[in-house]
């Protein structure tokens, strides 16, 4: 096997592996960094031994990302605020209604949902039902029989399902939020914002302690009003805002002097009612979006 071949299985794979890491560890410089060892792993591989270089390279990816996500959860313990998965581009526009389905599997809301999940839960799950990965191969992966893995697969799946969390809100109905959360903010009156809403809204931000962020999630609608009203109105008077697709779904990048200071995301219902607004001020996670689109 030549050296073009070799780079050009792994190239091929790349754009699948990368979706697959950050989809299990939430992170796009983690996944980076998996699908870069999962590279310097094939490269030392005695590759003629190989029948199937896309199972391969899918197995040590997720493989090396369940290391990465143990060593994760661990640091996590002593995160300051609310963890929120790093925000990536996601082009979304005039997209197919199964690239739409796609897409719902990289919002904030369904990868925090996974957060929940026991990591070889989430591999599997993922696997299955978003990469379309046989069983048997899912078995050979994370080291267990096919009926253990169909075990895994099916338990994830009942607590995605339970959850709520994988589907499509309409753009027309997403970009009627971002125009109300916007004129919220600018004009300090929420009452148009307030009718797109659920009763238990959440906002959860996440500034890593690097940046002031509100500390805990804030609840319900009466809170969360008042906290964009009182504080968000005041503190984003002087910010940039521009729309754009961020994990599979619209939100808003905001800038001071040119640099991105915070993205915006929302999590729906399935009756198109934000239950969740998503705020990354955290610099290390913005630093990512510089990056290309994902999908």
């Amino acid at each position: 096997m030549t050296g073009q071949p070799i780079s050009l299985a792994f190239e091929e794979a790349r754009p699948r592996l990368l979706g697959l890491a950050y989809r299990i560890l939430g992170s796009r410089a983690d996944a980076e960094d998996a699908v870069q060892d999962t590279f310097l792993k094939w490269q030392s591989t005695e590759r003629a031994e190989i029948g199937n270089p896309a199972a391969w390279l899918t197995t040590a990816c997720t493989r090396r990302c369940l290391d990465l996500l143990r060593a994760a959860h661990r640091s996590r313990v002593s995160y300051v605020g609310a963890w929120l998965p790093e925000p990536i581009h996601t082009p979304i526009a005039n997209e197919a209604e199964m690239r739409l389905e796609l897409a719902s599997t990289l919002t904030t809301a369904f990868l925090l949902m996974l957060e929940r999940l026991t990591p070889k839960e989430r591999a599997a799950y993922l696997l299955h039902d978003i990469f379309e990965v046989p069983y048997a191969e899912i078995a050979e992966t994370l080291d267990m029989q096919e009926s253990a893995a169909r075990k895994l697969v099916s338990r994830a799946k009942a607590n995605v399902e339970q959850a709520k969390v994988r589907h499509v809100t309409p753009l027309e109905r997403q970009d009627e939020l971002l125009a109300a959360f916007q004129g919220a903010i600018a004009s300090g009156t929420p009452a148009q914002l307030a009718a797109l809403l659920s009763d238990d809204i959440r906002l959860a931000a996440d500034g890593g302690g690097k940046v002031p962020a509100v500390a805990r999630t804030l609840s319900g609608k009466q809170e969360v009003l008042a906290f964009m009203v009182d504080r968000l109105h005041e503190w984003w008077a002087d910010f940039g805002w521009t729309r754009a697709d961020i994990n599979g779904s619209r939100g808003f990048i905001l800038t001071k002097d040119e640099a991105t200071v915070a993205t915006v995301t929302f999590g729906y219902d399935e009756d198109g009612r934000a239950t969740d607004i998503f705020i990354m001020r955290n610099p290390d996670k913005l630093a990512g979006l510089a990056g290309s689109a994902l999908h």
